[in-house]
């Protein structure tokens, strides 16, 4: 359930002390799994902190410092911290479930005491309110020291898991703990393309959260000095890496080709990369479908290995954005021109999905905080 500020203030005096204050500490755990995660958090946080100048944001996750530090975020600090498993991948397309199950039996062998240690850690920061993008870890630590919490994403952990026949046999009880932490939780905000939810008892459907670019495609090209008569494609595999011969591939095809890891050219953004590209090529991920869709870019995508988020991306592309499969063969060869050219002479999509996720997220957490 939903605990409201009046109900905290008879339940703790730590809480009944942190609601008097002109300042509201927030904690929040992200999953360190992939980028996506940490890239709508972080949007997030924007609105949030646009909407309160007293909000300050404690954020534990173990993806990279640099991602919060290129948003400039006033308010936050970032602390590297395991909040949950995730995937083990031996490269952007290839997961090893066989290494998560093993990862996943150790970390939540001792998942009470991690609880322990987050819940004295929540008390000492005078936090007043946790969010969990989606660690089962931050809703359980926070129901613990008597603090509420929220949940955001697409998908949960356990539904992640349990589409894998061997998980609880290699991990055994690992997806009944999870789904016993997200009931703590007191509400879930759900994005669109989504899986599991099935333990959060109130869960309120909002619209996805995505970068959008503020530049021009024009403006773009001509800071990196893009030709006119050539496709630019940005090739987007977050941060496992790819072993592709991505110059090769670019004389090859006649294409400007923008690599996993290539250095980002000042003062843009990601998503003016996005923005400005052609043709996105990827692997289906909740934050790279998002900033397609709010950029209006066309995506080509190939298959990622079983992950049961692959297959609801795959059914729901379609209605809401310019998207063709391209296998893994020849992705990885380079026979990508004709799968381009294709894609570029579909029409537009019959439905369009609003962006304004994290507006609306912001205003349902402080509504709630403020009663």
């Amino acid at each position: 359930m939903w605990f409201s500020p009046s109900t905290l203030f008879d339940r703790t005096e730590h809480l009944k002390v942190f609601f008097s204050s002109s300042t509201l500490n927030i904690t929040f755990y992200i999953s360190g799994h992939g980028f996506g995660h940490a890239s709508r958090s972080i949007e997030l946080i924007r609105a949030l902190t646009g909407k309160s100048a007293d909000l300050r944001v404690v954020v534990k996750t173990m993806a990279p410092e640099w991602l919060f530090d290129l948003a400039q975020l006033r308010g936050v600090t970032y602390q590297a911290f395991d909040t949950d498993v995730g995937m083990t991948q031996t490269d952007s397309l290839t997961m090893d479930v066989a290494e998560t199950a093993r990862r996943a039996a150790d970390f939540y062998r001792d998942f009470d005491r991690r609880v322990d240690e987050e819940a004295v850690s929540l008390r000492a920061g005078n936090a007043g309110l946790v969010l969990g993008d989606i660690p089962p870890l931050a809703h359980a630590a926070a129901a613990r020291a008597g603090i509420p919490s929220i949940a955001i994403g697409n998908f949960t952990w356990d539904w992640i898991y349990e589409g894998y026949a061997t998980f609880e046999r290699d991990a055994p009880g690992v997806i009944q703990t999870i789904r016993d932490a997200y009931r703590h939780a007191g509400r879930a905000l759900r994005l669109p393309m989504h899986g599991g939810f099935a333990t959060f008892a109130d869960v309120v459907d909002i619209p996805m959260i995505a970068r959008r670019s503020t530049r021009s495609r024009g403006d773009t090209r001509r800071l990196m000095n893009i030709a006119g008569d050539r496709r630019f494609v940005l090739a987007s595999f977050g941060g496992y890496g790819l072993d592709i011969p991505f110059e090769e591939i670019a004389r090859r095809e006649r294409l400007t080709v923008l690599s996993p890891g290539a250095a980002l050219p000042p003062p843009l953004t990601y998503q003016d990369l996005v923005a400005a590209a052609d043709v996105v090529i990827t692997k289906p991920g909740y934050g790279i479908i998002s900033e397609c869709v709010a950029n209006e870019t066309p995506l080509l995508y190939t298959s990622r290995g079983p992950f049961a988020e692959y297959d609801v991306f795959v059914a729901e592309m379609p209605r809401v954005l310019r998207c063709r499969f391209m296998p893994q063969d020849d992705l990885r060869s380079g026979r990508w021109r004709p799968h381009i050219d294709a894609l570029l002479a579909q029409s537009a999509p019959p439905g369009c999905a609003a962006v304004n996720g994290a507006a609306m997220a912001a205003e349902t957490i402080l509504d709630l905080v403020n009663g």
